[in-house]
């Protein structure tokens, strides 16, 4: 059994002081509060919850700061894509597994202590399937061993290039399955993650450009029980086409015909009108928020203060990593409302710390996402980021969280996914070795 003793620890029911966590097994098995600490103890100064990441396409990561150059035309996501799809082209497997460790390590160093895996980077270079179906998942998961951060990964299925169940494009070939291959596929996924302490295997059916009707309905029988994730209203043009299909709106044709329920976790829903808003909140489905990508690719600000004042839920992801951070993604989410609304503060309660509102929201809602338990509780898992305060004055407890979000002066220091330290002083335990590996795919890769 191990022990931390926390001077200040933010826990499922608020902040305490002299708080002393045991540990064992991985798990949090008490919590005692106003105590000194005993013998053995670990001490720490600022004890907060790890942060879920609902969204990560790790094989992105390789293209961080890649696609910053304008081309002879006008740039928008479609043009981005293509630029996705060609690096995404030339990747091998040994490649996938350098790179999303290294962004592994990143996302623990940052204070990410689980990923929601989005993967749909599926088979070989030519578009033919592996001799393991799920190799490239596979990866995926051998990363998240190698790292330690824990792992919801959510399988893709990809048929189509866009609504109605149009034929693919050749730059989609390494995504593309038929339902008896992506079966298989997420089979293999729950083997790949048997290794891990705590895996957990969902479905993502990528969007209504990418599923039929038919396709959706048996692609959500496939997992009877566990996430269901799905990008919705990214982008207007996305709208505009599934209004010409379908003759309603993405989330608006999601709610009237898939049931959605607290199982699933729509990705974006940038572009909601006022009835998608409020059916969106009442369905306990999670809006899954990714602001730094959402930013980069100029898809739109996502009406968070509307949908919060409907009851409405929200986690928050990496998407396309060009930037790991909790604090960022969370500062982008407030600072978009910000420029939307013309005023401040925006997702605070009255009178409350903002940095503590966000903060509350996206820990519970991106646990909802993926599955998982978050927050410091008994029976909980052992998820959690000391953060250095070394270069603020003495600051209210919420404050502290204002401080992380809104400036640099607050960082984590040391973190711990089921009772492992793999952070220390702000670096990962493995990451001289990580990062070597990632630096010779990279190499090659350009």
């Amino acid at each position: 059994m191990a022990s931390i003793h926390a001077e200040s620890a933010l826990l499922a029911d608020g902040w305490a002081t002299r708080v002393r966590l045991a540990i064992e097994h991985g798990q949090i098995v008490s919590i005692d509060v106003g105590v000194d600490p005993a013998p053995g103890d670990e001490p720490v100064s600022v004890l907060v919850p790890g942060m879920p990441n609902v969204h990560s396409h790790a094989f992105q990561r390789g293209m961080a700061g890649l696609a910053e150059v304008r081309g002879p035309a006008d740039d928008n996501f479609w043009s981005w894509r293509q630029q996705m799809y060609r690096f995404a082209l030339s990747m091998t497997p040994d490649q996938m597994q350098a790179i999303a460790a290294q962004l592994y390590v990143e996302m623990l160093e940052a204070g990410f202590c689980r990923v929601g895996e989005f993967h749909y980077l599926h088979h070989d270079r030519d578009g033919r399937p592996y001799g393991n179906i799920a190799e490239m998942a596979g990866r995926i998961a051998a990363a998240a061993g190698e790292t330690g951060i824990g792992l919801t990964l959510l399988p893709v299925f990809y048929a189509h290039s866009t609504f109605g169940g149009a034929a693919p494009g050749r730059g989609q070939r390494r995504f593309i399955c038929d339902l008896d291959g992506f079966g298989k596929i997420v089979d293999r996924c729950r083997d790949a993650v048997r290794h891990l302490p705590d895996g957990i295997v969902g479905i993502a059916p990528h969007s209504l450009r990418a599923v039929t009707p038919e396709e959706l309905k048996a692609v959500i029988a496939m997992l009877p029980a566990g996430p269901i994730h799905i990008h919705a209203a990214e982008q207007v043009k996305e709208v505009d086409d599934c209004i010409a299909w379908s003759g309603a709106r993405p989330v608006r044709w999601l709610l009237d015909h898939a049931a959605i329920d607290s199982r699933w976790c729509l990705i974006h829903a940038t572009h909601l009108d006022e009835g998608e808003i409020a059916g969106l909140a009442r369905s306990a489905a999670i809006a899954g928020l990714c602001p730094i990508t959402e930013a980069n690719l100029g898809d739109g600000i996502f009406p968070a203060v509307e949908f919060l004042a409907r009851g409405g839920r929200f986690g928050i992801g990496t998407d396309s990593n060009i930037q790991i951070g909790v604090g960022a993604e969370l500062r982008q989410l407030e600072y978009g409302q910000r420029l939307a609304h013309k005023a401040r503060n925006l997702i605070a309660r009255p009178q409350g710390s903002t940095g503590r509102a966000l903060f509350d929201h996206a820990l519970a809602g991106g646990g909802a996402a993926l599955h998982a338990q978050t927050g410091m509780a008994a029976g909980n898992p052992a998820n959690f980021i000391s953060l250095a305060t070394d270069d603020v004055p003495h600051q209210s407890q919420d404050t502290l969280l204002d401080s992380l979000i809104f400036t640099a002066a607050v960082r984590p220091r040391h973190v711990w996914v089921n009772g492992r330290p793999l952070v220390r002083d702000g670096r990962h335990v493995e990451r001289d070795n990580i990062q070597k590996r990632f630096l010779i795919a990279m190499h090659q890769l350009l």
